[in-house]
């Protein structure tokens, strides 16, 4: 493999060339990554070379994406393509955060980022809120049969006739119907016809006040905080908060026991306790 010396932070660094990236093999790719990942570490971005091992790792691992949406075949081939583009967007914003002091393969790293950003295509596009599949399909064929009898009656069929021409339980009739309202979502800013006033919103007729907005502010506090931890201490607590990880399995990483990982727990959260109280 061929090898391109650039100027990259005041130091020389050789850049893998991979003549064509869509064609290396996953297995190959990892370690390639691995190489490309160390220079973009190092290289200015916004630099060719820069971009050059950006869409070289992006080339490079759209096997990920490929088999990430391998979960979703059963969309068909229509739907397919666009569940591949919005896969592709995972695999940058992976790409993009991805460091190697993270100390885990790429492709852990990378293929949740992909899953995330199709399941979040789905949410975005389909039913407002989940509905069981015979429900989706229920609604449909009520669809369909509210049509013909509107047509054929002149009138709004009452239920009994709906389950009749439907060959299904008058309850099951009526579970579809309501399964309806969850393919459409209303704007909780959204305004109500008929208010006295004529600008009542739904929002000013539902819900209540979440208390745990207030852990927002006390989020703010705490960010700067954890940004001055030096980096062992940064990694317990992402470790232990985020990865959530057991003690023992943090004091494996740090070649230090589970007590010794207790107390270092203990102290931090004693020191960032004290500096949210100081900062109240």
């Amino acid at each position: 493999m061929m090898t391109a010396t650039v100027q990259a932070v005041g130091r020389t660094v050789d850049v893998p060339e991979v003549t064509d990236p869509s064609q290396v093999a996953p297995k190959d790719a990892r370690e390639l990554s691995k190489a490309f990942f160390d220079q973009l570490a190092v290289l200015e971005e916004g630099t060719p070379e820069y971009q050059y091992a950006r869409n070289t790792l992006i080339e490079m691992n759209m096997s990920l994406v490929r088999y990430a949406a391998g979960r979703f075949r059963s969309r068909g081939p229509e739907e397919m393509e666009d569940i591949v583009q919005v896969g592709m967007i995972g695999l940058i914003k992976a790409i993009d955060r991805f460091e190697l002091t993270r100390e885990v393969e790429f492709t852990s790293f990378a293929v949740p980022y992909i899953v995330g950003e199709i399941k979040r295509f789905f949410r975005d596009t389909s039913w407002a809120v989940h509905v069981p599949r015979r429900l989706q399909e229920a609604r449909v064929q009520l669809a369909r049969a509210n049509e013909e009898l509107r047509s054929r009656l002149g009138r709004t069929p009452t239920t009994k006739e709906l389950a009749e021409l439907m060959c299904l339980p008058e309850d099951e009739v009526v579970e579809a119907r309501l399964a309806s309202n969850g393919y459409k979502s209303a704007s909780l800013d959204a305004a109500i016809n008929g208010s006295e006033d004529g600008e009542a919103a739904l929002a000013d007729f539902i819900g209540n006040e979440d208390a745990a907005l207030g852990l927002v502010e006390d989020f703010h506090a705490l960010a700067p905080m954890i940004a001055e931890l030096d980096e062992r201490d940064r990694k317990i607590i992402h470790w232990r908060f985020v990865e959530e990880l057991t003690q023992a399995q943090i004091g494996e990483r740090l070649g230090v026991s589970q007590m010794h990982v207790s107390r270092l727990i203990s102290r931090l959260l004693a020191r960032l306790r004290e500096g949210m109280l100081t900062s109240a």
